[in-house]
């Protein structure tokens, strides 16, 4: 099938945390036989800041950040068998929603991808004229970054004919253990872009335990901690890109996931970093989520705490010898359970069953 994709950016992760997401889970789609275009706003400085250049196995259309350009590149989708339109653009979201729900064909697949569902569903929940509230009944399907049951239920009670939860996942030829870096050295290593929904979660599960433990080294990783006050003890990187992530994971003695708020809440929203650090053979110390167990057993491959103050009891209590069979356990979970080649069979599955569906209804 001919998909036509609009995200935020595949080639580069600057404050664009769903890039691996794209890349794991559309190389996988392309690698089943599909056609994929992905199209992405020159916004935000990511094609200055780009991780990747242009694959192999994906068409890339990187368009201004202008009205014209919108106009131009939503057009191309009327020659698609499967239109998506991701959340988190950034720019024309609502413009670029509403012209592709007119442009894509009647009998093509009209999917809104939602990589960020709490957050969508909480704007949106309130008001009924909001453009997505408006074209869920245009469109045949919601994929979602996670959220499980709540999600569904949620979606569903909006309007959306079907809503799927489609997971994080591991891409083992990205994200896999390499020798440690001096430059990532660390006892507990934090990667993550500063938002208004997960600040003030850092402060409690991150810089407080560092303020706890002045004799332990904290680094911190991701863009917009610069004016930040830190303990003395923690090492402020700046953005890290996804080149860099394998190191960043395998250096320290462990590393930590800290979902926002609103992932956090919903539950069953593990993000791409859990994955990332699990497929580098990480130990992972997780803030508590309903539905972490799903994906890695609490205490056996992954460790978990429900505030700062067990992160700085779990983290005085560890040694390397500890952390490096936790991360050996999680690596063997989740290439055996959680990579995107199956990920991407499930979306396989889904996208041909609805175009089928929607074929047999137009011919009746």
């Amino acid at each position: 099938m001919r998909i036509a994709f609009y995200g935020s950016s595949l080639l580069s992760s600057y404050w664009n945390g769903a890039a691996t997401y794209y890349r794991g889970l559309l190389r996988q789609l392309a690698l089943l036989g599909h056609e994929i275009t992905f199209y992405e706003p020159d916004a935000f400085d990511r094609q200055q800041n780009r991780d990747i250049d242009p694959p192999d196995w994906c068409r890339v259309v990187v368009y201004p950040a202008t009205v014209e350009a919108v106009a131009n590149v939503t057009a191309e989708a009327a020659g698609a068998d499967v239109v998506v339109k991701a959340s988190g653009v950034g720019i024309f979201d609502d413009e670029l929603l509403l012209a592709l729900a007119d442009a894509a064909r009647s009998d093509a697949v009209k999917v809104y991808w939602d990589v960020d569902a709490p957050a969508t569903l909480a704007e949106i929940s309130p008001d009924p004229q909001h453009p997505l509230r408006r074209t869920l009944p245009k469109l045949d399907a919601v994929f979602t970054y996670g959220g499980g049951e709540p999600v569904v239920k949620a979606y569903t009670s909006l309007g959306a004919a079907a809503c799927h939860p489609i997971y994080n996942a591991l891409d083992p030829e990205t994200h896999h253990p390499v020798p440690a870096d001096p430059r990532f050295a660390a006892d507990l290593g934090f990667l993550g872009n500063r938002l208004p929904d997960r600040e003030r979660r850092v402060e409690d599960f991150f810089l407080r335990p560092a303020a706890e433990l002045s004799r332990r080294s904290f680094l911190l990783g991701g863009s917009g901690w610069g004016d930040k006050p830190m303990p003395a003890n923690v090492r402020y990187l700046g953005h890290v890109g996804t080149g860099d992530h394998n190191a960043f994971n395998c250096s320290p003695m462990a590393v930590l996931n800290i979902n926002r708020d609103s992932m956090a809440e919903t539950g069953f929203s593990p993000p791409t970093r859990v994955f990332e650090a699990a497929g580098a053979g990480a130990c992972l110390i997780c803030d508590a989520w309903t539905g972490l167990d799903l994906f890695l057993e609490p205490g056996f491959e992954v460790l978990v705490a429900r505030d700062g103050a067990e992160v700085a009891e779990i983290l005085a209590g560890l040694d390397r010898k500890r952390a490096a069979a936790i991360g050996e356990r999680a690596l063997a979970r989740v290439l055996r359970d959680h990579t995107y080649a199956s990920r991407a069979a499930e979306v396989d599955d889904l996208l041909r069953a609805t175009l089928a569906h929607k074929r047999r209804g137009n011919a009746a």
